[in-house]
């Protein structure tokens, strides 16, 4: 991407729809309850010829006490620092606001360059709003409808120079890129996501107080980890699903259990103090079920005393509980101090390689044949089941495909046998495993 753009604006102007607009799909919350944006929200836009990294924004309040609005507009201040251009939206239906002009105020006596962006302006019902915006002093507004997709050639036409200015070499250097590693971290509400997210980032990115859902976007922040490039996205608290009622919190939910399925690893962060709830396990579970590798994280273990006999037993219930992932990682960890932060990303990247590792099929079929002598199939109408060949059919997570003459026939606990023996055998410990049944036809491994 070749240069960066912050969305900024007073509460309910449209930054994030304008956000979704111009990265071509729904991620950020789209509410008319004000506020719904608290942390700052990266995404990789197209507009046109132009590409580009555009930043979503808190509604900014005028508060700079301990506050979590106070919290809010920090964030966006760094956003606003680290910006080649800043997007200034004003709702131009109400027209220019005392708070509008106030901080308008405030980004002309900032560095960062500002387009004046006057939103809701389809129709003639935004006319006398855009042409009060001159009044701000921020130039000639661009008239604009982030809902409908009007007045997108314009805005393009002003953040062209801004392309031009910063050339080509970054686009080089992002094509260069190795892919990195999709990394969501999520679990219950005020267990510590968003401060361990901060300490692994080595910065305050992340929103974090003593409030509970303070995170309410799935924030993708790109990253590095001793070289390695990751893409960690920081995901709102899941609650039980009887509890959650309220249509934000569902949109939240949603957004979270989206960041599940696109990521390659998932770290399930616990809190030490409680234990491991059964929320927690339904968490687990759920991402076993997306097929996702996991990496089980025990934070707060700072404020553990009995540190032994804590991971004694969180152990204890793993094993017990999640017998579909026997092996997963458990890393105590602390956001607070930052202990265990090396063997929770050696952990994330050694699950990492076994959910992409590949099995030959000649050793699979090897491997068949003896688990057939040590332990034969059921009989079935008094014939034994023949277990014919088995090849590896997929990655992310292993999918193998088993032939048999009987499919229908194989009782579901032969079948967990075999994926606990595959797992053992050829050690994928916490990796979900998938086992397809299929009907025996000519066995395409044995040459004619």
């Amino acid at each position: 991407m070749s240069f960066t753009v912050a969305i900024v604006g007073r509460p309910n102007v449209g930054k994030s729809t304008l956000f979704n607009r111009l990265v071509g799909q729904r991620i950020a919350l789209v509410d008319d309850t004000p506020g719904v944006t608290r942390d700052r929200r990266e995404g990789e836009a197209r507009l046109a010829g132009l590409r580009f990294k555009v930043i979503d924004t808190a509604g900014l309040e005028d508060d700079r006490g301990p506050g979590l609005e106070a919290r809010m507009r920090r964030q966006t201040e760094q956003a606003l620092a680290a910006a080649d251009v800043a997007l200034f939206l004003i709702d131009a239906r109400a027209g220019v606001t005392p708070l509008d002009a106030h901080f308008a105020a405030w980004l002309r006596r900032g560095k960062t360059p500002v387009l004046l962006v006057a939103n809701k302006s389809e129709g003639k019902a935004g006319d006398a709003g855009a042409m009060e915006a001159f009044s701000l002093g921020l130039g000639e507004p661009i008239a604009i409808s982030a809902e409908h997709g009007e007045g997108l050639a314009e805005l393009h036409d002003a953040l062209l120079p801004y392309a031009e200015a910063a050339g080509a070499a970054a686009e080089e250097a992002e094509a260069g890129r190795e892919k990195p590693l999709q990394l969501a971290i999520v679990g219950r509400p005020n267990v510590g996501k968003s401060t361990l997210a901060n300490r692994l980032l080595g910065e305050e990115r992340l929103l974090t107080g003593p409030e509970a859902g303070i995170t309410r976007d799935a924030i993708a922040v790109d990253w590095s980890w001793q070289g390695r490039p990751v893409r960690l996205v920081d995901t709102a608290g899941l609650r039980r699903k009887a509890h959650v009622e309220e249509k934000l919190e569902k949109l939240s939910t949603a957004d979270t259990l989206r960041a599940i399925r696109f990521a390659e690893v998932v770290v399930l962060v616990l809190d030490a103090t409680l234990g491991l709830e059964k929320q927690d396990l339904t968490i687990a579970r759920m991402v076993e079920d997306e097929g996702r590798a996991l990496v089980l994280a025990a934070s707060k273990w700072d404020l553990v005393e009995d540190k032994a006999a804590a991971l004694r037993r969180l152990e204890d219930r793993v094993k017990t509980s999640l017998t579909q992932l026997e092996g997963v990682p458990l890393v105590t960890v602390s956001g607070a101090t930052g202990q265990g932060l090396e063997k929770l990303m050696a952990a994330v990247f050694r699950i990492h390689a076994l959910w992409n590792k590949r099995l030959p099929t000649p050793v699979l079929n090897d491997w068949l044949v003896g688990v057939q002598e040590r332990h034969p199939p059921p009989l079935v109408a008094g014939r034994r089941l023949k277990l014919r060949y088995m090849t590896q059919a997929n990655i992310r997570p292993p999918t193998f495909a088993l032939f048999t003459s009987k499919p229908s026939e194989l009782p579901e606990s032969y079948r967990r046998y075999l994926v606990n023996l595959l797992r053992r055998d050829f050690d994928l410990p916490g990796v979900p495993i998938r086992m397809m049944l299929r009907k025996t036809g000519k066995n395409p491994y044995v040459e004619a």
